[in-house]
């Protein structure tokens, strides 16, 4: 099953289309001259959280907050052009929410997708965007699946940032359809071979099932894992959002609520992500072979762990014989 939009082949080169940084507004620009241009991430994920309670600190109506949230996707989405971000996805409606929100407000949020579209698709060709969906986008209704259609196909020949919204998308179920993807594939090979499933399992296939197999099934294989995610609103919680591909991805958590994040705040959370130095799984640029020749060992940290671990017997309180007990 494949429940993502396809795209042509990306851009060969990101690095070549041309830096548009002179647009950024004043404090973006000062921001963005901290940056180091050959570390911008390849890819930032930002789960959009927050909506409802802007709305509501302000007395407000939900559908309002998710309006005022669909005017901060332009925003940041046209400074990550500027600045060459080569992939930006956005979670903006999971399967949750299709599933446990109210009818109507699953509803208004249909037509906000839809709106978003109709009115920005000139602005991302002006700031050289393509659009791309993931998620299982044929359960949406079917002139908003037109209207997503209609939008990648106005944007597929841009060469800048790819914008792609998760829509109606759960990471657990990603990975159910690709499981699905790749039984209902080993099943097509075999009818083709004319021998069965077992045959194949059998010759090899089952070994040659690994990591890039499964990446290759997943809605997100036209696409580098996210470097970066961005989480808006405070949550600590990752909200069933690209679980395989973020295995190694740096976190940002920001206050903030969405429909107050902008581009600065964008380029707030890659100068963080700067900072960081990324290990994965390893021990880091800075760690050299010196600072092996300096580490305890591991004699020495058996020792110390056993100490914490059993701790030792208290010292029985001497105690005098008794006289009259010991006589015979």
């Amino acid at each position: 099953m494949r429940a993502s939009t396809p795209l042509s082949t990306p851009p060969s080169a990101p690095s070549r289309v041309p830096n548009r940084s002179h647009e950024l507004a004043p404090e973006e620009l000062n921001v963005y001259r901290q940056l180091d241009p050959a570390k911008i991430p390849q890819h930032v994920a930002i789960i959009m959280d927050g909506n409802g309670r802007w709305a509501g600190k302000r007395a407000l109506k939900r559908f309002l907050g998710h309006q005022k949230g669909a005017e901060s996707v332009q925003y940041v989405v046209e400074t990550a052009s500027r600045v060459n971000l080569p992939w930006l996805t956005l979670y903006a409606f999971s399967l949750e929410n299709n599933l446990r929100r109210p009818k109507s407000e699953v509803s208004f949020l249909m037509k906000l997708l839809k709106s978003y579209l109709v009115g920005n698709v000139k602005r991302m060709n002006d700031n050289n965007v393509r659009m791309a969906y993931i998620g299982r986008t044929h359960d949406l209704p079917q002139e908003v699946q037109d209207t997503m259609q209609w939008a990648s196909e106005s944007t597929a020949k841009n060469t800048g940032t790819t914008l792609t919204l998760a829509l109606n998308y759960g990471a657990r179920s990603e990975i159910v359809d690709a499981v699905r993807s790749i039984l209902t594939d080993l099943t097509t090979e075999a009818h083709t071979r004319g021998c069965s499933v077992d045959d194949l399992l059998g010759a090899g296939a089952l070994e040659a099932l690994d990591e890039s197999s499964i990446s290759r099934a997943l809605y997100t294989r036209h696409m580098p894992d996210p470097d970066l995610v961005i989480r808006t609103s405070g949550e600590q919680r990752i909200s069933n959002f690209l679980l395989w591909q973020i295995a190694y991805s740096e976190i940002y958590v920001t206050d903030r609520l969405w429909p107050d994040f902008n581009g600065l705040h964008l380029l707030e959370a890659i100068a963080a992500y700067q900072r960081r130095e990324r290990r994965f799984g390893g021990l880091g640029e800075t760690f050299t072979d010196e600072d092996l020749d300096n580490l305890q060992p591991a004699e020495e940290v058996a020792a110390e762990i056993k100490d914490h671990l059993i701790p030792k017997q208290e010292a029985k309180p001497e105690t005098k014989s008794d006289p009259v007990l010991t006589r015979r």
